[in-house]
């Protein structure tokens, strides 16, 4: 029997790698694909905003957005162990904003600061959360140095499930739909993760949209699940939805080009879309749709499957598409008198 020669993983130190927290280690961690390793760790979309940015009164090490909801996402840097001065500002930056994800990394938190975080997401609403990582350096033999990140403390997000499906049945005005897209909802996040989709979707809630990550501030892919029918312009037998959403200052910038792909965009999805423009407001769509019953519970395994199947694929071609395009370039069309509208 051949034996297997296998090598030992040695555990590096930081300083090793990044001499300084400002000069090194966060300038690397705000690179594309070393955030989106932190994101795949606490299950978030990220896209770096800024680094050392002025939030109001306070200064984060990295501004990031989470694509999935648009809410800020404020990462603090350590080098060394946990400190008191690093926890005060955790909650300067969590009493200047209304919703926000904290993410403080370390090379090693104390016993005080892990139960202080812990206490905190008992604490806070859905509306706050925070996450307490140690970053590690490890390789084999003479290979490059490869970072991990563990998670010390997290959101509880089944305590904070249960608080809030209590309050939504104790909200006399909540409506029979609303209860019942709620549940839509919860059943669709199940799917996703049992079939082992790569959607990251927001926190499921008792309305008629999810949200789902798309990579870029200002766009996302949205879940519908409605009683009303885009087509009939009618209640009742309704419709689902898998569409591409842009919805801020930013939005004619991102749909004009994509719409110039059209023909292209279309035929690599192998079935046409529906461009929702609008001259008077700022959101544009562009969207799939069913028409189904989502009253009807015996259906939803099929009506997940489809939604699934559209947003991964919406997902694949929009995806790499959006993140090429760069706002600022955008140039308002122009009238026939040659003024900007």
């Amino acid at each position: 029997m051949n034996s297997i020669n296998l090598s030992r993983l040695e555990k590096v130190e930081l300083r090793q790698c990044w001499q300084t927290e400002a000069g090194d280690f966060t300038p690397w961690l705000a690179q594309e694909e070393n955030i989106s390793l932190l994101g795949e760790t606490v299950g978030l979309s990220l896209e770096v905003e800024a680094q050392e940015k002025e939030v109001g009164p306070f200064r984060a090490d990295i501004l990031c957005k989470d694509t999935a909801t648009d809410n800020w996402v404020l990462i603090e840097n350590q080098l060394e162990r946990t400190d008191h001065t690093h926890l005060g500002q955790l909650l300067t930056y969590a009493a200047g904003l209304n919703a926000v994800t904290i993410v403080w990394i370390a090379n090693r938190f104390t016993d005080e600061h892990r139960a202080a975080l812990d206490w905190l997401n008992e604490i806070t609403d859905e509306s706050f959360n925070f996450f307490g990582l140690e970053v590690e350096l490890w390789r084999i033999g003479d290979s490059p140095m490869a970072p991990k990140f563990n998670i010390i403390s997290k959101p509880n997000d089944w305590t904070r499930h249960v608080t809030g499906a209590a309050k939504q049945l104790s909200n006399a005005a909540l409506s029979q739909t609303k209860l019942l897209q709620g549940d839509f909802w919860n059943q669709f996040c199940r799917h996703l993760e049992e079939t082992s989709s790569s959607l990251r979707t927001a926190n499921p809630s008792p309305q008629h949209w999810l949200n789902v990550a798309l990579g870029r501030g200002g766009a996302r892919l949205n879940a519908i699940a409605s009683t009303w029918n885009s087509e009939t312009n009618k209640a009742g037998i309704g419709e689902i939805r898998a569409e591409v959403e842009f919805f801020d200052k930013n939005s004619k910038a991102f749909y004009l080009p994509l719409e110039n792909q059209k023909s292209e965009i279309e035929s690599e999805l192998g079935e046409s879309l529906v461009w929702y423009n609008p001259d008077n407001a700022q959101v544009c769509r562009i969207y799939l749709r069913k028409t189904v019953d989502i009253s009807q519970r015996e259906e939803w395994d099929q009506q997940h499957a489809w939604l699934k199947e559209k947003l991964e694929a919406l997902h694949r071609v929009f995806a790499p598409r959006v993140k090429a395009i760069n706002p600022d370039q955008y140039q308002p069309p122009k009238n026939d008198e040659g003024v900007m509208e």
